[in-house]
């Protein structure tokens, strides 16, 4: 049975199709994302699924039960546009937030000191929000998302404003997150944030589904066969005089002197190896898949044109 099922899900606005009966199946601790360009219609579908508003026609399953009132406490929602007291107190507000949520103002100190410490923002506990960066403010809404160890997770664009380190941190926390049972919704423009956590993914443009599947397959599934070798020999001029035969070869010298680096696009490069391996030796072969960023703008300008 999967965790959330959106089934036929359609919402209007005037004359407007924000969702057109989109269908996704996320599994149980799994990270889901959610893609697709501005106005694509994942926002009308994050605010569904947090009952913010209701689909025209369609429905959304949690393990089964149609979406209601008793599963807003199961969900932790970080939305893009932050939300924070700017006047109240860090430490203050968190405690507000997670007694919300209905953890107890004991518990929620415990709880929010391994947080705060995880997060080395500790320090900043007594400070009021508007006093930290943006970063620091994120790093708050992150832990007062997650506070109440809901078992759904919606997190849209989690990394913006962070730099690299802080990134990493919150990647790191993302995967432990998934680790001990939560199901994760991740909407991001990010896609090397895609490649390294998401297990599948939908895509959506115009209101409509377009691609959808574990993002393996799909970079599979969308294979230009670009394959990448290194070889040894000391006479360049034989790798060249090889290349030549073949269509498609690049050519380039690398760092080091007897090495030569040769893309090539085929699907069977081994011909092409035995004759390498009569002039010198092969250092390393590896096929270079098509990013998600490639997939994701090929998909969408394709459909653009389609329409």
């Amino acid at each position: 049975m999967s965790k959330i099922s959106v089934n036929e899900v359609t919402k209007k606005y005037a004359d407007h199709i924000a969702l057109d009966r989109i269908c996704i199946d996320i599994p149980e601790r799994c990270i889901y994302g959610l893609l697709g360009p501005n106005g694509a219609g994942k926002t009308t579908l994050i605010r569904i699924l947090n009952q913010i508003t209701a689909p025209d026609s369609g429905e959304v399953l949690i393990n089964g039960e149609k979406l209601s009132q008793k599963h807003i406490v199961r969900i932790g929602y970080l939305p893009e546009e932050r939300g924070l007291y700017k006047k109240m107190k860090v430490g203050e507000q968190a405690i507000y937030l997670a007694e919300l949520k209905g953890i107890k103002k004991a518990e929620a100190q415990q709880r929010l000191k391994v947080w705060f410490d995880k997060f080395e923002i500790s320090g900043w506990w007594d400070k009021k929000v508007e006093e930290l960066s943006k970063g620091m403010q994120q790093k708050v809404q992150f832990i007062t998302t997650v506070i109440h160890e809901p078992d759904i997770l919606i997190f849209d664009e989690p990394f913006s404003g962070f730099d690299p380190i802080n990134a990493n941190l919150l990647k790191e926390s993302i995967l432990e997150l998934r680790d001990k049972g939560a199901t994760i919704l991740l909407s991001t423009h990010n896609m090397s944030s895609v490649e390294e956590l998401c297990d599948s993914i939908t895509l959506i443009n115009n209101g409509n589904s377009i691609l959808q599947g574990k993002v393996g397959d799909i970079k599979r599934q969308h294979d230009t066969h670009h394959r990448e070798l290194i070889v040894r020999c000391d006479d360049f001029g034989k790798v060249m005089t090889l290349a030549d035969t073949y269509n498609n070869i690049k050519v380039e010298h690398t760092d080091l002197p007897d090495e030569t680096k040769l893309t090539l696009f085929t699907e069977s490069p081994n011909e092409l190896i035995g004759k390498l391996l009569e002039i010198g030796q092969l250092v390393s072969y590896k096929e270079v898949l098509p990013s998600m960023n490639d997939i994701f703008i090929q998909e969408v300008q394709s459909q653009n044109q389609a329409s």
